[in-house]
This record gives C-alpha cells, sequence and structure tokens, in this order.
C-alpha cells in the first residue's frame, strides 16, 4: 500500500439515535421549524443533512442522544402535520464516526478514500455530511468501535 493520506484525527460517538422527517413538500422555513423545536426544548442535534428529491419533497435527517429520542419523537408528532411531512422514521441506535483535518476541500479523494475503507469492512453508512474540515458518517452504534479501528488503519494521524 502506498503512502497514506495525512488526517488530523477519528472522533466518534456511538451513543445516537437517527431520526428522519421525510416527504416535506419544498418550502422555505421548515427545517428551521423542526431544528428550533429541537432547540428549544434542549435537545441537542450533533448531525443534520437535507436533501431534496425529484417530487419537490424535502427529507430532514438528524441525530440526537439516544436518550433524547423519545422527547424528539414526541416533539415531532406535534409538528409533523404542520410541517406536512409524511412520515416520521427512526433508528433509535447509530453511531457518527469523523474524520477531521485541515484543508479538505484543497484534497480531492478523502471522502472516497474513508467510504471505501468502510466498505470494505462491511460497514453500512445510513447517512453523510461533510463540512470544510469534517466528513461524518452515520453507522449502526454496534460497528463504532471497528470503524474507528478501519479509519485508523487508513489514514495517517498525528
Amino acid at each position: 500500500m502506498g503512502k497514506k493520506t495525512q488526517i488530523g484525527g477519528v472522533m466518534h460517538n456511538d451513543g445516537l439515535a437517527m431520526v428522519g422527517v421525510l416527504a416535506i413538500p419544498s418550502r422555505p422555513g421548515m427545517a428551521g421549524k423542526i431544528l428550533s423545536a429541537m432547540g428549544d426544548n434542549d435537545i441537542n442535534v450533533q448531525f443534520i443533512v437535507q436533501t431534496a428529491d425529484k417530487e419537490g419533497n424535502d427529507h430532514v435527517v438528524f441525530c440526537v442522544s439516544r436518550e433524547d429520542l423519545d422527547a424528539a419523537l414526541d416533539l415531532l408528532a406535534r409538528i409533523k402535520e404542520e410541517v406536512s411531512a409524511q412520515e416520521v422514521i427512526h433508528d433509535a441506535s447509530v453511531g457518527l464516526v469523523s474524520i477531521f483535518g485541515p484543508d479538505f476541500r484543497q484534497r480531492p479523494g478523502i471522502a472516497g478514500e474513508m467510504f471505501a475503507a468502510l466498505g470494505r469492512a462491511d460497514i453500512n453508512i445510513k447517512a453523510i455530511s461533510t463540512s470544510i474540515s469534517t466528513i461524518s458518517c452515520v453507522i449502526e452504534a454496534a460497528r463504532v468501535p471497528e470503524a474507528v479501528r478501519v479509519l485508523q488503519d487508513t489514514f495517517e494521524m498525528p
């Protein structure tokens, strides 16, 4: 194997639950309404991704601490109609693995390396979110320790 790509490190959390608010007719303010409801009720959201489908619906997926799942679902039951969501789904046992480092936006291929390494270990990625310096994947909570090892073996860290 060639030289490993340098990153700043790996972060992880295996105590999360994933919630999806699905098929919301696309219009301004819906993600704000959903996530403000979480914040107003002291539920910290640790991961967020939103996407649109070809039918003009938005899908908002986010992670909360596992102990906040019931409260989050109760809140969403109350606002589901207000945002016109067709469905609220959840997975009570997920984790987050992230790699971080400077200048990811100027370094092509890092995301592909991460995803391919997890794939070779047969670890399914449920959701992905990126920033300028971080790539995060939601996976099964039970696979987090293995995912961390795989990423530590794949990348060079300080």
